[in-house]
């Protein structure tokens, strides 16, 4: 890549990280995401709509269709500032959505989920902790992120060995919702193919990119939570005193720190390599390992470091009024989202050159 495009590529990725700011003000207080916690459909929908006016929904759906053309570091990089800020609407699985629809040439209701005026889930798994797509037709789809908002559904269906593409209305197929523990919720949707509408005969490569890309960005807003995490750590280091002293020059604190920082900095390093590879067109295998080892490193550090930094705030670290917990909570939810690191790391042994038979 020449000087000139690295130099785009960052300016897109800092206009772009000023832009998470409307939504999530670094930094900023939580009050917004506390209010909407154990509430349906536990997002706020104008904002959502806001979204989709900035051009999030559509960030990696072609110019062509309506988006915005732009690539995963991109998206990456908004995930991060919208980790950091624990924003609870569901842009992940909609991105996952329009580039699905995308893949059609544009049919169903791209254009209002590109405007943020629908919500649009793809139901995609029928068990836990996988990225296969088996597509039964009468099975129960699972997993669904803050399905109780949603007003429609993809429903992959295996079709003569092809991946076909239906879309159901959500009025039409009310699904089963569950509270998480950050306090969202899940869906299980029963299909009912008699009320759906057949899109596409075979997205199965569009969906196994997608979910890819859906995993690798759910990767950078773990990243995200876990940078906002640790910079309220610090400050509650440098200020809290004990016997008279600021804990945060107690050697032991400080190599437990220094240990959270360096899994910052690896997921960070990981989190950005595999964006880079996926932006300079890598496939299958190459993509698959790529993804693999950052959501694998993501979704383990991120677990690590959350609960570390509840230690390491002592009781108050436990309440559920102080915003470190929500942090932790909120990890707890989204490491396994689009597979856990143990799916990951089985994942890249099996597709990674680097490693060895």
């Amino acid at each position: 890549m020449s000087a000139a495009l690295d130099d785009d590529r960052a300016e897109s990725i800092r206009m772009i990280r000023d832009s998470a700011a409307a939504v999530a003000p670094p930094g900023g207080d939580l009050k917004r995401v506390r209010d909407l916690r154990w509430q349906d459909p536990g997002f706020d929908a104008g904002l959502f709509r806001q979204m989709g006016e900035m051009g999030w929904i559509g960030l990696r759906v072609p110019e062509a269709l309506g988006g915005a053309g732009l690539g995963v570091s991109e998206m990456c990089a908004l995930a991060e500032e919208l980790g950091a800020g624990l924003v609870p609407e569901p842009l992940i699985p909609c991105t996952l959505s329009a580039q699905l629809l995308a893949a059609t040439g544009g049919k169903g209701p791209l254009p209002v989920l590109l405007a943020g005026e629908v919500v649009v889930l793809t139901a995609w798994q029928e068990r836990a902790d996988t990225l296969e797509v088996p597509g039964s037709a009468d099975a129960p789809r699972r997993f669904l992120p803050m399905a109780s908002g949603a007003d429609f559904f993809l429903l992959p269906v295996r079709e003569g060995g092809k991946l076909a593409l239906y879309e159901l209305p959500a009025a039409r197929c009310v699904p089963t919702i569950e509270r998480t523990q950050d306090g969202g919720n899940l869906g299980t949707l029963q299909p009912n193919m008699h009320e759906a509408t057949k899109l596409a005969d075979d997205v199965g490569e569009a969906l196994a990119v997608a979910l890819d890309e859906a995993a690798l960005v759910t990767g950078a807003y773990l990243l995200g939570g876990m940078e906002r995490a640790f910079g309220m750590t610090l400050d509650y280091l440098k200020t809290r005193q004990q016997f008279g002293k600021v804990i945060g020059g107690f050697q032991a604190l400080q190599h437990r720190a220094a240990d959270l920082r360096m899994q910052l900095a690896l997921t960070r390093a990981s989190i950005e390599s595999a964006a880079a590879a996926l932006d300079a067109g890598a496939v299958g295998d190459a993509r698959r390992a790529a993804v693999s080892r950052a959501k694998a490193r993501a979704a383990e550090a991120s677990l690590r470091l959350q609960r570390e930094c509840i230690q390491l705030h002592g009781g108050i670290g436990y309440t559920d009024d102080y915003d470190v917990g929500l942090y932790l909570r909120k990890a707890m939810v989204m490491a396994n989202q689009y597979g856990s690191a143990a799916l990951h790391r089985r994942r890249f042994m099996a597709v990674s050159p680097e490693v060895e038979e």
